[in-house]
């Protein structure tokens, strides 16, 4: 999707969108840093259940669950999962 967010789906048929817009454009993305780039953004994979990308950058699957299942959506910044 377009402007750093994901559409994902677990296993249980949980869906919603990730937004990491916040996360990557900040001054303090320290390692999300190269997701700013489109093409390593989208070289996104499923490794050990969780979002992954090149240079073991990854996100933990529980917080983005426990997200999208209570709002249907996961915002996050540079300080975790915007409530």
């Amino acid at each position: 999707m377009p402007a750093y967010r994901l559409d994902v789906r677990f296993r249980d048929g949980t869906s919603g969108i990730v937004d990491m817009s916040a996360l990557v454009n900040s001054d303090s993305a320290g390692v999300f840093l190269s997701l700013r780039e489109p093409a390593v953004f989208s070289a996104v994979r499923i490794e050990l259940g969780a979002l992954a990308w090149p240079g073991e950058i990854d996100l933990a699957p529980d917080a983005l669950y426990a997200s999208i299942k209570a709002k249907g959506d996961c915002v996050l910044s540079a300080e975790g999962v915007v409530q």
